[in-house]
This record gives C-alpha cells, structure tokens and sequence, in this order.
C-alpha cells in the first residue's frame, strides 16, 4: 500500500497515463485479398480438408496483419469472404463453420482454444491479434443448434451465419456481428438486425458486412443513435457503375454520415471485385481500385479517433434547401426515359456547353447549373432523376439526382456503365429536392477515380466543384435514400 504522501502524484500518474492511452488519432488499416477459392461442390468436404483451404488465405492474410502492425497500424479490416470464399451450398459450407460464443464470454482463443469446441480459426486469428498486438477484424461462419420449439429452425437443425469478429490487441474476441440482410442462400440472418459496437482507446467502433450498408438497420442505427466514430466494413462488394461502385459509394457514405469507414473488399476481378479504402468525413484518407491484377493489397493511413471533435468536422447539411428555394429555371427542357440497370430514371441530354437544367421524377426535382471546359464532340453527358424502389429480392427506395455520361451518342445507352471520358467541367452545381437527410455526395472521374478535395458541399444541399474538374468526368452524383418508405425487415 502506498503511503497517504505518494497517493496524489500515483493519481496524477495513474491520470496520465490514461491519457496517453485515449489517443486522437490511430492508424488504420485495410487489406484487399485475393481469396484463394474452393473447388465447387455441392458435397461436404471434410474438416481437415475446409481448414487446409483456410489456412491458405490465413496464411496471406498473416503477412498482411505483420506488416500493417510493423507499419504502426492500431487495427485492420480483412474482407468478407476472405478466408473460404464463396462457391458453396448450405451443406457444403458447413465444414467451414465455427461456434461464435458471444464476446460477454471473456474469451481468448489463442490461450484457451478448446473453451467452446474446435475453434482452429478463431484461435488462429487471435493469435495474430495477441503477437502483433493489433486489432484483427475477419469474417468467417457461424453456426447455431436449434430444434423443432424454435419454429423459425431450418430442416438441418441449425442456424448458419455470415460473421464478422473483431480480436483486440491482447488476441480477445470482443464484437461479434451477423450479417442482417440476405444475399447467400447458405446462411441465414437473425431475426432482428444486430448494433455491434465496441470502445477502444482510439475510438468507439461499430460494424456491418456489406449490403447491411444500404440500409437504416444497422448502418444508420450505429452512426445516427450509438453515435460511433469509426465503421468496421468488411465486403465483397461487386462493382456497379454508375453509382455503385465500391470507391465511390464507401466514399460518399462516409462523407454522407459524417464517419470513418474502414472498407475492406475481396479482390476477385472476374468478379468485378476490388475497391478498398479508408474513408473520412472530408473524404477518402486512401484508397485502391484494381481491376486490372489478380494481387491484394495494404493500404494504411492515419484517422481522427473521433471525427465529431475535430475542427474540420463537416456541418450537418440541409439537403433539400436550395432546391426547394428556387423555381423551374426557365423554359422547358426536353427528357426522355433511360435505364440504370432496372430503374427507369428520367433524362435531359446536356447540348451545350454550359447551361442550366432542372429534370423531375415523382417528388424529386434535380437541378444543375454546368460550364463544359472541353467538350469532345463525341460525348453526351445527361442531367437524370429516379425517385423509387430498386432491388429484386429486397426492395429499397432512392432518389437520386446524377450527372451523367453516356457510353455514346446514342442515347438509348444513357445509363449504362462508362469507365472513361474526356470531357472535363469548368463548374458544375448539383442539388435535388430530396425528401431525406441521408443523401451521400460521389464525383468519379475516368478510370474509375475519386476527387479528392476538388469538390464540396455546401449546409443548402448544392454539390460544388471547386476548382474544375481536374480529370475528366464520369458523374457526380447525389444518391439519397429514403429509409421510410423500405420493405420491413423479412422477419418481422
């Protein structure tokens, strides 16, 4: 016990230390890897035959966690998929899966392996965590026994789901996450949508797998109500232009919620898989896109801890108030019906070189006042809106205000996706009539590439090149998604 005199500098000491620990910022990072596959099969294989496939993509993800952790990184984030793949049935996924206890265990896999049953791959993952004294965030299988009192039990007895578990730095499983919205017919998803968050000495955490991106549970519920600071996004996101390209919607998320997100994608070009980054509030800290090389990838950057404290914390925008502040700008401008994918958005084709424009769908007028800096004779650009559901299986409701190039001049091809151009803007202003504040701002050039710093939003909802556009154009786009008027969840 330490005498009554040494107590004070021992609390002071004891003060500053923690201090030290709660750090205002921490370097992050991602890893895009190229998933060593399966041989498809609708049979199972046997368990030292799936774990034999694992350690493979163990093996490399490894080397990544020791050279992010020699680099400085305080965590990284591993893809969806990442450690199996994805060519499987039910069946034959289920050699591959782990029982996942829930984190309140207290559990350390890498000294405890057998608490809850064979457990070669959390066991090995906290290992990583615990010798480089790093967070590891993976995404593996889970699997839980039901029986016939649970009427929601499948036929095989068991529950089976797509998993994310996060291990701090002392190899301890201390978040837990299934995937909310199906996309794999080998799991299921649970019956309500999970709010995982974890606190660490550079933040407060959450996380989700890919599609729970696009949706209010749990994606909105994390940042909006459990008020994180950081996003954990591992995916195996598929690119779709014009919109949905990996880069360019992570980004635009980020900036749109006003949130880190460390976004981690599988890497499989056939696939159309890649796009990873590290995504703040102002913008993309890092990022990579490849679709060119079947190789992973490390990226790594330092973040603001709690972005919501920094003195560049972007405002609270007010989407709609320019929008709605301004009338039809004068006369009429011709449109005509095209197709992004399956939605039928509404066109005006741009022919001039600078102009105003205002297009309407539903409740969602767009407007864009434009200055072309060098338009190639061969390129048309659009002004379109869509203001509806989109989705097969699950439907969600967007309203999307975008300017648009077109593959050719051929305008039935408006729409379709474009990975180059020449054109570049002088100025453009884009803002929508939007019915939501959840309204996430992209600008992707040729090549697919993001624009850093050359764009802005201003508290009235106008989206605002600074300074021109550097590169040439593919879109810029307002992607807004009105929760509210989505399908309810499928088991509710």
């Amino acid at each position: 016990m330490l005498p009554p005199q040494a107590l004070l500098p021992a609390v002071v000491f004891a003060l500053a230390a923690l201090q030290a620990l709660a750090s205002d910022t921490f370097i992050a990072a991602v890893y895009e890897h190229a998933v060593i596959l399966p041989d498809p099969t609708d049979q199972p294989v046997s368990p030292s035959h799936a774990l034999a496939l694992m350690n493979k993509n163990m093996d490399v993800l490894e080397e990544a966690i020791k050279e992010a952790a020699q680099q400085g990184a305080h965590i990284i984030v591993t893809p969806e998929d990442g450690i199996y793949g994805w060519r499987f049935t039910r069946e034959s996924i289920y050699p591959y899966l782990e029982d996942i206890p829930d984190p309140a265990v207290n559990w350390i896999p890498c000294t405890d392996p057998s608490r809850f049953g064979p457990a070669p791959v959390q066991e090995r993952l906290s290992c990583m965590a615990r010798n480089n004294s790093i967070y590891v965030v993976a995404n593996i299988g889970d699997k839980k026994p039901c029986d016939s009192s649970d009427p929601s039990c499948p036929e095989d007895g068991r529950y089976q789901y797509n998993t994310d578990v996060v291990f701090d730095t002392q190899g301890k499983l201390v978040a837990r996450y299934h995937k909310a919205r199906r996309g794999e017919t080998q799991f299921n998803y649970p019956k309500e949508p999970e709010a995982v968050t974890f606190e660490t000495p550079f933040g407060k955490f959450g996380i989700f797998t890919c599609f729970d991106i696009l949706f209010y549970e749990p994606a909105v519920v994390l940042v909006s109500k459990m008020q994180v600071d950081t996003v954990l996004f591992p995916t195996a996101w598929m690119n779709v232009l014009p919109f949905l390209t990996a880069i360019e919607f992570h980004s635009a998320w980020a900036m749109g919620m006003r949130v880190n997100l460390l976004s981690a994608n599988t890497h499989n070009t056939s696939k159309a898989m890649t796009g990873s980054g590290l995504f703040t509030p102002e913008g993309p800290a890092t990022y990579h896109y490849d679709s060119a090389t079947e190789e992973g990838h490390l990226l790594l950057a330092e973040l603001s801890a709690r972005p919501r404290l920094s003195p560049t914390y972007p405002p609270a925008i007010n989407w709609s108030l320019y929008a709605t502040s301004i009338k039809k700008f004068p006369g009429e401008n011709d449109t005509f019906s095209g197709a992004v994918r399956k939605d039928i958005f509404t066109f005006s084709e741009l022919r001039h070189k600078d102009g105003n424009y205002t297009v309407c769908q539903g409740d969602l007028c767009c407007h864009l006042v434009y200055e072309m800096s060098n338009k190639s004779k061969d390129e048309v650009y659009v002004l379109g809106a869509f203001d509806g559901l989109h989705g097969s299986v699950i439907k969600y409701h967007w309203q999307v205000c975008t300017l648009l190039k077109c593959p050719s001049t051929n305008l039935s091809t408006c729409g379709q996706p474009v990975e180059t151009a020449q054109t570049k803007f002088e100025m453009f202003s884009l803002s929508g009539t939007f019915g939501t504040s959840y309204v996430f701002p992209e600008v992707l050039y040729s090549g697919v590439q993001l624009a850093p710093g050359e764009f802005q939003v201003l508290r009235d909802g106008r989206l605002l090149s600074k300074h021109g556009t550097s590169e040439p154009l593919i879109t810029a786009t307002l992607f807004g998604r009105l929760f509210e008027k989505d399908q309810p969840h499928p088991l509710r």
